[in-house]
């Protein structure tokens, strides 16, 4: 992104922080990203710092149990979205789905604006939709150097004059309809798009002086608001539809008259929103979307409930004895409204009264670590190419792997049998080394290798690990279990084999590296309830971004 486009988008936002509704900024945590942040000081709301764990009682108030214990009486306190205010969400790409729907909820009610810092690093990661729908602006610091980049000037006073301006405003009449058929063309399926052009439109004309809103003004606003929204052209494109029957001679219809009244041309909007983002920012943003709505796709190892360590979970009633430890501040909160009952009832004169039913004892949710299994087919004239593929897609996974948490296990098979070449590890030179020099040809015991994955899926699951199994092959088995060359026995074991990991639970995905898809994988795949993907002539760098995008990284 051109750091020229970012003075531009903080001063809109400070014009009409609530009519833009926010912020999305992608950028690591540094000197770049302090320079834009520092600008938020002229946004005329106070700003107030939210971080992924925070509680509900921070966001909407609660019992105050410090001044209640010491008044007797309960004291409730006032919740960061009690009123107004400019919402900086740090590690955005982090936020669970309860606290992103509230604060979703906060931008739908009138006042608050919300500027979410994302520091996610590889594809698919990102914001959840519920928040990057409401959020009009986008800025993608990535690739900006420091000696690129200069003080953002925040002039307070013109900035004031032009939201004095703002509410006098006026949009031309046919401004909406242009901005929502640009919407729909550019694949954008949500009307809060059009709606934030349109504020967009409003501050650019009031940041000029201007009293309505012109063609450059809608212009600028779909390069804002619709540049990191669209789909790529292909995805975009509409189906091609039947021609309506031609009018009868003469007659005017009411679409002559729209185009005749038509002065904003819908194409310039369009091309605009389309030229202000480059392609390959297009394509990891709706990566991105796609793996964020995948089906139980999170990215990271299973969740489970525990009372020992994770992530913090609200506490629940429990009892004294099970083992459970005491959240002491929630058994405060929840005894301290009782205590001036429990003093009258019991006649004492003690500062605190606890009962058991007031009992809390925390929760933490767990995280296991993931391991992705590569059973990959090293036989027949094509192994050395299937074999370099997946040696580089299991390095670039590795490499990444290191944040993440994830390991990675590699089974070969080719001949009659399968081998587990490469232990579940996260070890980079020891992958290297065990990968170099593997040997390929033979037959394909399509059976044995789906056999082994399976076997190191259950045993990794034993020690605690997630499993996935990433399967690639041709599809062409013709080994069967027993070492025998009958190929009508190996695709019933594979089949079989299919229904086993289908029955285990362990997550899978089947890629197809025929050179022309296979309907036989694409039923395995059927039967083992996992994505099939076919990719002839994949190379390494590719595999490993549909991997990460089939499984939700």
């Amino acid at each position: 992104m051109d750091w020229s486009r970012i003075p531009l988008a903080l001063q809109l936002l400070a014009i009409d922080p609530e009519g833009l509704k926010g912020l999305w900024l992608r950028a690591r945590a540094g000197a770049v990203r302090d320079r834009v942040t520092a600008a938020l000081t002229a946004l005329p709301l106070p700003v107030v710092r939210l971080h992924p764990g925070l509680a509900d009682d921070a966001l909407y108030g609660g019992l105050d149990l410090s001044a209640t214990l010491a008044t007797g009486r309960p004291v409730t306190s006032r919740g960061l979205l009690s009123q107004p205010a400019a919402l900086v969400l740090t590690m955005a790409e982090r936020v669970p789905p309860g606290l992103s729907a509230r604060l979703a909820h906060a931008l739908d009610a009138r006042g608050h604006c919300l500027i979410a810092l994302d520091e996610a690093a590889e594809e698919g990661e990102g914001l959840p939709l519920a928040l990057t729908d409401r959020l009009g602006l986008f800025l993608d610091l990535d690739g900006i150097a420091w000696s690129d980049t200069a003080e953002i000037p925040m002039d307070h006073k013109a900035l004031a004059e032009a939201r004095a301006l703002l509410p006098t405003v006026t949009l031309p009449p046919d401004a909406a309809r242009a901005l929502t058929r640009a919407a729909a063309e550019l694949g954008i399926a949500s009307l809060r798009a059009p709606l934030l052009a349109m504020a967009a439109a409003r501050a650019l004309a009031a940041w000029a002086g201007r009293m309505s809103v012109d063609d450059s003004d809608l212009r600028q606003a779909a390069e804002l608001i619709y540049g990191h929204r669209a789909l790529p052209v292909s995805e975009a494109a509409p189906q091609d539809q039947p021609e309506p029957p031609p009018p009868d001679p003469g007659e005017e219809t009411p679409q002559d008259s729209a185009d005749q009244s038509q002065s904003i041309p819908e194409e310039m909007l369009v091309e605009a929103a389309r030229a202000a983002l480059p392609a390959d920012l297009l394509a990891r943003l709706t990566a991105g979307r796609a793996a964020r709505a995948a089906k139980g796709a999170s990215g990271t190892g299973a969740a489970r409930s525990g009372n020992r360590r994770g992530r913090p979970l609200p506490s629940r009633p429990g009892r004294l004895g099970s083992g459970a430890r005491i959240d002491l501040v929630a058994t405060l909160r929840a005894a301290a409204p009782w205590q001036p009952l429990r003093r009258r009832s019991a006649q004492s004169d003690a500062v605190l009264l606890v009962r058991a039913s007031d009992i809390r004892v925390k929760r933490f949710r767990e995280t296991s670590d993931r391991v992705l299994i590569f059973a990959v087919d090293a036989s027949g004239s094509s192994a050395f190419a299937r074999l370099a593929e997946a040696k580089g897609a299991v390095e670039l996974l590795l490499a990444a792997a290191y944040a993440r948490r994830d390991h990675v296990a590699l089974v070969a098979f080719r001949g009659t049998g399968a081998e587990l070449i490469l232990p579940p590890t996260r070890s980079l030179v020891q992958t290297k080394r065990r990968l170099a020099g593997l040997p390929g040809g033979g037959g394909t015991p399509l059976a044995a290798g789906m056999q082994l994955a399976m076997a190191t899926a259950t045993q990794a699951r034993a020690r605690g690990l997630t499993p996935t199994i990433a399967l690639l092959t041709d599809g062409r088995g013709n080994i069967a279990l027993d070492g025998s060359a009958n190929r009508a026995q190996a695709d019933d074991d594979a089949q079989r084999l299919a229904r086993a990991i289908r029955a285990t639970g362990v997550p899978a995905v089947v890629i197809d590296t025929a050179n022309r898809p296979q309907p036989s994988l694409a039923e395995m795949a059927r039967r083992m309830d996992a994505p099939y993907l076919a990719l002839p002539r994949a190379d390494a760098r590719r595999l490993s971004g549909v991997l990460s995008a089939a499984l939700g990284d």
